[in-house]
């Protein structure tokens, strides 16, 4: 099976690198040719447009920022789909909007090309060591033909229903995510300017029901002042938007979502999209002038 990747960031460098290790037949593709240059010399072959990576591949993956640049990528201008055979697939997995998944299964059944859409969890620290999950959308027929590949990145791989279910869920879980980071961040802010004790603070809600997996995640990094970009701040104002507008769509009020977009979109405006996603915490330190940290944060 001939594997094509387009799209070599946080967690996309991650699959090629096992792809690569694991003995797949992989060729790849990024507008940083550094990244390409990395892969190459884990394994990979060097691709070129996406209608070449699309002649070349009998799968092509893409693992890019947002479902405006899988579109380009699929249908732009010397797109892959109109290279790709019928029978070929296109593994989107992009974090997307359902409308997008709708739109592209709609293109690639046309011409007889099937497109899984297997949004993934965790970090690319977890797509790195080959642990990341697989949520797939779509007929367990394909899923199953995909495995061998999924399996060489991922330790979890779950079938979540019909074509449009997967992106759906991964949508809801990066809400509660991203707005339980937005929630733990203001509360650390206030916590800093009234002058409670940090390390307390953290302590005692990790012991009680505060406690969540993103605050075990980044509840101690955020008080370190440790914001390297696992998931980027742009990145999840870009998720949440997504959910707020399918939520909308839906018919059912989003007075939550458009909060927590919203404090994302601020701490973007001031400069911060490019840090981690509790980064967020920096749109009210700089209303309160007042940092919150642990006492032996650098």
């Amino acid at each position: 099976m001939r594997i094509g990747l387009i799209g070599l960031g946080g967690m996309g460098k991650g699959l090629a690198k096992n792809m690569a290790a694991k003995g797949q037949d992989l060729t790849v593709s990024d507008l940083d040719q550094n990244r390409v240059a990395l892969a190459v010399a884990q394994g990979a072959k060097p691709g070129g447009s996406p209608a070449e990576m699309g002649a070349a591949c009998d799968v092509l993956m893409i693992c890019v920022t947002t479902a405006e640049v899988v579109q380009d990528i699929v249908l732009g201008p010397n797109g892959a789909l109109a290279a790709m055979s019928p029978g070929d697939v296109i593994v989107d997995h992009t974090t997307v909007s359902p409308d997008h998944v709708d739109k592209m299964h709609k293109a690639c059944k046309a011409v007889g090309v099937h497109y899984a859409e297997a949004p993934m969890t965790r970090t690319p620290a977890h797509a790195d060591r080959g642990e990341a999950n697989i949520l797939f959308g779509g007929e367990l027929s394909l899923m199953e033909r995909l495995r061998s590949v999924f399996e060489t990145y991922a330790e979890n791989i779950f079938h979540v229903g019909p074509a449009g279910h997967a992106i759906r869920l991964k949508l809801i879980h990066n809400y509660i995510a991203f707005a339980n980071v937005a929630s733990f961040c203001e509360g650390f802010a206030l916590a800093a300017k009234e002058g409670l004790d940090m390390t307390k603070v953290i302590g005692i809600i990790s012991a009680a029901g505060g406690k969540s997996g993103m605050m075990d995640l980044y509840g101690e990094m955020t008080l370190l002042r440790d914001f390297t970009p696992h998931m980027s701040l742009s990145n999840a104002q870009k998720d949440v938007r997504y959910y707020a507008e399918w939520l909308e769509r839906a018919g059912l009020p989003g007075f939550m979502a458009q909060s927590v977009h919203q404090t994302y979109a601020l701490a973007s405006i001031m400069g911060h999209g490019d840090e981690g996603c509790t980064a967020v915490i920096k749109a009210y330190e700089d209303l309160t002038g007042v940092e919150a940290k642990l006492p032996d944060a650098e």
